[in-house]
């Protein structure tokens, strides 16, 4: 039950749901992440936190990058069956069909080049939110 319950929890939000599909056919960086869906980093950092608690998503840290991809063959039924679902009901979504074509262009972007603009943006934000 409890299984059943973190999976239910993770895929009851869009932006989950989103980057599961986004994960589909390629391991992703956090910031990569971050760029399609355009939400602040600890904002996706908790959403990787629901999605590899209900075990759809497996990380792996390398340097200073975290990576995420889906379950593997090694993951319960439980969890295989819901990314199958999730795969077949939207393949068609018009957001999802979006995400895919702003994720190819975000793929062309140099990782370091990426985190290190969402690194300056990030302080900005905070030093123009300090300030007032």
């Amino acid at each position: 039950m409890f299984e059943f319950l973190n999976i239910t929890k993770a895929l009851a939000e869009e932006n989950r749901v989103r980057i599961l599909l986004a994960l589909e056919h390629c391991e992703l960086c956090v910031c990569q992440i971050i760029e399609l869906l355009e939400l602040a980093p600890s904002t996706v950092s908790k959403h990787m936190s629901v999605l590899k608690q209900a075990r759809l998503v497996e990380g792996r840290k390398d340097g200073r990058w975290m990576y995420y991809r889906l379950a593997d063959e090694s993951a319960p039924v439980v969890v295989t069956e819901a990314l199958n679902w999730v795969k077949t009901s939207l393949a068609e979504n018009r957001r999802i069909l979006e995400d895919a074509k702003r994720l190819k262009e975000i793929l062309k972007i140099d990782r370091e080049v990426l985190c290190s603009q969402q690194a300056r943006s990030s302080v900005y934000e905070t030093a123009q939110t300090t300030r007032m």
